[in-house]
């Protein structure tokens, strides 16, 4: 690697970036693991009510110098009314990290029963009413999170040993 790098093969260059990179794992474990049990209370509390799909599109994320190649997000939005408020919806799972997709058919079937206009069912969780979802199940994308943070945090534990 070149000499300007800040990560080089063995891991962070000084211990101080050891541990901010660890402090980075943690955040993003932490955060899946939150996400996580968050949309499992969704799940577990959700009641159902009636919704209409008013738009569907799947958007292209074509990704970064460093995690190349296509990925592709699928995107419903719906309306709903729950105890006679009205809501607009765009979750198709109750976690809040979002789900993509490697090919553009594995996005659209994702979405296929959802045609512009048609009725379906909708969950809601009472305690949060504004934040319905259209798949009453959980994601793998928080478990993913949590796997990536661990194993970065991991790597940047290692890093740091090895500087002490």
């Amino acid at each position: 690697m070149a000499k300007d790098s800040n990560f080089s093969v063995n891991g962070p260059d000084t211990l101080g970036r050891a541990v901010l990179y660890i402090v980075i794992g943690v955040a993003i474990a932490s955060y899946g693991g939150y996400d996580y049990v968050q949309q499992t209370e969704a799940v577990r509390n959700s009641v159902e009510v009636d919704a209409t799909i008013t738009e569907r599109s799947i958007e292209t994320d074509s990704g970064t110098a460093s995690n190349p190649g296509v990925k592709y997000e699928p995107s419903v939005e719906f309306e709903y009314t729950y105890n006679g408020t009205r809501y607009t919806g765009t979750k198709l799972y109750p976690a809040n990290i979002g789900r993509d997709y490697e090919t553009r058919s594995a996005a659209e079937s994702a979405i296929e029963p959802y045609e512009r206009g048609t009725q379906t069912i909708a969950y809601v969780s009472p305690d949060e009413p504004g934040d319905a979802f259209l798949k009453n199940e959980t994601s793998r994308a928080p478990i993913i999170a949590i796997g990536i943070g661990g194993v970065f945090a991991l790597i940047a534990a290692l890093s740091a040993v090895k500087k002490i």
